[in-house]
């Protein structure tokens, strides 16, 4: 007789994993916690996962009802974790690429990074090019890239650390990270643009903590904010952040 597989307490594992990190539901979207280390789907270049997981693996766990299973609205970096938006239907992911697309949706991140701005708050307006074919999605300076703008703004200080609020007037690719590494105050954990080393022992202190989406006209914007994983908040309150 052969021995049974883990294989259905794992995916039963995933799926009770991925409900507990839904932090708003409606019949347009849900907004999940996505955890930090997981990438939200495969692609060819993401010669990191050797495993083959990937987040949405498990979205078939998130229908509510639903004939299909919920897509992505947008995406987050591997090692970021928090705040992500998926429509539950096509209509509804449509409505949400578009104000994604057009800037309307707000978003702010939390980071920790190494040294810090003097100033309180202020405003990065680098231009990003891709680095090389080579590297697929990686991002650098580059004065004829694609205009490039993040907010920013200090939440506290401490330990040679700063807490940064960022918020990204534009979208792209790992821009959050090559903008604070350009500034001279790289993330803590990052690994590709910052000091980190490539073994992820610290893990990218970068964290989509709240998210701004005005999906109806009649109704108030959906506000979601998602908990701060438990690798940031040593670093986050040696800012003066006091996590429990």
């Amino acid at each position: 007789m052969t021995k049974a597989t883990n294989s259905i307490p794992d995916t039963k594992a995933a799926a009770d994993d991925i409900l507990s990190r839904v932090l708003h539901r409606d019949g347009l979207m849900l907004i999940i916690d996505k955890p930090a280390g997981i990438p939200v789907h495969r692609g060819p270049r993401n010669s990191r996962d050797k495993s083959g997981v990937a987040l949405e693996d498990s979205f078939d766990a998130l229908r509510f009802g639903l004939p299909r299973p919920p897509v992505l609205a947008h995406r987050l970096d591997r090692d970021t974790s928090g705040c992500l938006v998926l429509g539950r239907h096509r209509k509804a992911t449509a409505s949400l690429g578009l104000l994604f697309k057009h800037g309307k949706i707000g978003k702010t991140y939390w980071a920790v990074v190494e040294g810090g701005p003097e100033a309180d708050d202020g405003v990065i307006d680098i231009p990003l090019g891709r680095l090389n074919e080579a590297r697929g999605w990686w991002q650098k300076p580059d004065p004829d890239g694609l205009p490039s703008t993040t907010n920013w703004r200090v939440l506290g200080r401490g330990a040679g650390l700063t807490w940064l609020a960022l918020e990204p007037v534009t979208g792209r690719t790992h821009q959050l990270r090559v903008h604070c590494a350009a500034m001279g105050w790289p993330i803590v954990g990052d690994n590709i643009y910052g000091k980190a080393d490539r073994d992820g022992a610290v893990m990218l202190h970068l964290h989509a903590h709240e998210i701004v989406v005005p999906m109806s006209k009649n109704k108030p914007p959906v506000r979601v904010t998602a908990p701060v994983p438990a690798h940031m908040r040593e670093r986050l309150n040696a800012c003066g952040a006091r996590l429990a």
